[in-house]
């Protein structure tokens, strides 16, 4: 019984750019970038004890989401030597951005949310003492109000409690939040893809797609 000739790959005994012996590469996203976006994870967390718990100031968490961005998008196709094609650059940017940017979202979102939902309308006795509120987006409203918004938050709807918890979480959680963090890190990821593309591969690089271990060195 006659037998037909290996495949290509199997003669050659090589397996293909990206791959480890008796797996398959993923089809659009690089394994770099998929390790990049683990990465991406922890950048998120750090980010978020920063900017949210130690120095809660919004501005520079959305300085950080573009920077953020930048980094995590050069890295996802550092991580898989990645030059060419143009769309793959991009896909393996985005990929990792977006990863970083959802955990981000989500560990921001709930810190903010946490801040409200257990107001419990403490002040110091120096600031006008104890606000009379129930715990939650109540007392956060009345802190407002008495701040000298109440006029300013009349006009968008919110008038008590209740809707200032619901502006809250739409507003100031979805779209002022997620929105422009998943924005500003797909942005940032974009500027490095772009850069990245524009690059030529070295002459002594792995192939491309090639997912290039951490130096040990």
């Amino acid at each position: 019984m006659s037998v037909g000739p290996a495949p290509a790959a199997s003669a050659s005994g090589a397996p293909a750019a990206g791959t480890r012996p008796g797996r398959v590469s993923p089809r659009f996203i690089d394994k770099g970038a998929i390790f990049a976006g683990y990465v991406g994870i922890g950048m998120a967390v750090v980010i978020a004890i920063a900017f949210a718990l130690i120095i809660p100031v919004q501005t520079l968490v959305f300085i950080a989401t573009i920077l953020g961005g930048v980094l995590i998008g050069a890295y996802a196709n550092q991580r898989s030597n990645r030059y060419r094609p143009m769309k793959r650059v991009f896909a393996n940017a985005v990929w990792a951005a977006l990863v970083t940017a959802i955990s981000l979202s989500i560990l921001y979102g709930g810190i903010r949310l946490l801040f409200v939902y257990a107001d419990s309308g403490f002040r110091n006795p120096g600031q006008g003492g104890q606000i009379e509120c129930q715990v939650g987006p109540d007392c956060t409203y009345l802190r407002y109000v008495e701040d000298g918004q109440a006029d300013e938050l009349a006009a968008i709807g919110v008038t008590d409690g209740a809707s200032f918890g619901s502006y809250f979480f739409w507003d100031g959680v979805i779209v002022n939040g997620a929105g422009l963090i998943i924005l500003f890190t797909v942005a940032g990821a974009l500027v490095a893809a772009g850069v990245r593309s524009l690059q030529a591969p070295p002459p002594d690089a792995p192939a491309q797609g090639t997912f290039v271990p951490r130096s040990r060195s």
